[in-house]
């Protein structure tokens, strides 16, 4: 590692440090969710957050925008919404001299944090057309592609219940999503302080720590981070293992599943590991990093086989599992 490197980790785990602290009291005793939300953030990816309602997500998008210094926009998905509510459209204007011409008004996705609430109610039409934005960070309208804002972040919410007249998100957009983040319930001292801080008379404030500069120059950081061989291998080993009916499936896993992680599941693992040892204030990474993050990274690529479902397995522990059988040899070889 060079000279330079490490000073400039050390102070953007600071930065980090001063933004968790940023968050904490308008987002109260969910260390785990916030710390995997700035993880998808400083990997350059984007979040699924999926919980029941009332449990603070868009409270918690609306507070890291702020602390990043992130222009956002919300759009809450119904069934009626259409692609152009989405990404924007062109309208026939006239103009002081006759003139008429096509002016192009952006639609909400052109921002740097767009949180797209109750992102399985839209219609696939509708959700796919997030598809391009998501991963190349433009959209296409009218034959022109047009760029969005950069750093682009989506922050999408699903409820978990309540499923009649919702549609599921395909595979292919599934894994554009860096993490799937599950927002339960809080427990009993952690619902008392935010029953206390959010229901007198002031709401806590909330200040700017990071700009849009500084999260780029962040993520391009956490790219040059150094990883050791051994946690490159558990990567692979745990990815590699979680794909049915190939040489590399973990032998317990049997007919438990249908489809597995693909090797964007291992970029995100890669990018997501550092961006988690550097928030814990490590130079770089381990296997713990690896096990930590398998199952945000895993969970919403991978899919059970019937048989599974009807014996009542589920995904969690079978991540979980596979998780700790790789982590655990890597360690034991080192």
């Amino acid at each position: 590692m060079s000279d330079t490197l490490i000073p400039a980790i050390e102070s953007l785990g600071d930065s980090l440090r001063t933004a968790r602290n940023a968050i904490a009291p308008r987002f109260i005793g969910q260390e785990s969710v916030v710390d995997l939300s700035l993880i998808a953030l400083l990997s350059g990816g984007h979040a699924l957050l999926v919980g029941l309602p009332g449990l603070g997500k868009t409270r918690l998008v609306d507070t890291l925008s702020t602390v990043m210094g992130l222009k956002s926009n919300r759009i809450q998905f119904t069934p009626d919404l259409m692609p152009a509510d989405i990404l924007g459209s062109e309208v026939l204007e006239t103009g002081p001299e006759g003139r008429r011409s096509f002016r192009f008004i952006e639609g909400p996705v052109f921002c740097q944090l767009l949180m797209a609430d109750e992102i399985n109610r839209a219609s696939p039409r509708t959700q796919s057309a997030l598809l391009q934005a998501m991963q190349e960070r433009e959209v296409t309208i009218a034959g022109q592609h047009r760029p969005l804002g950069a750093p682009f972040h989506v922050l999408a919410t699903q409820n978990p219940i309540e499923q009649e007249g919702t549609y599921p998100l395909p595979e292919a957009q599934l894994d554009r999503f860096l993490v799937q983040i599950d927002v339960g319930y809080p427990d009993r001292d952690t619902e008392r302080a935010i029953l206390l801080a959010t229901t007198g008379s002031e709401d806590a404030s909330v200040s700017t720590v990071f700009t849009a500069a500084e999260l780029i120059a962040a993520q391009a950081l956490i790219r040059r981070m150094p990883v050791g061989e051994s946690v490159v291998a558990a990567i692979l080993d745990l990815v590699r293992a979680c794909r049915p009916d190939t040489p590399d499936t973990d032998p317990s896993l049997g007919d438990s599943l249908s489809w597995g992680p693909g090797p964007r599941a291992a970029q995100a693992l890669m990018l997501a590991v550092r961006a988690r040892a550097l928030i814990e204030g490590r130079l770089a990474p381990s296997a713990e990093d690896v096990a930590a993050l398998a199952r945000p990274v895993l969970v919403h690529r991978m899919a059970l086989s019937f048989a599974a479902r009807a014996r009542g397995e589920s995904l969690s522990t079978i991540i979980d599992r596979v998780a700790g059988r790789v982590t655990g040899s890597i360690e034991a070889a080192a």
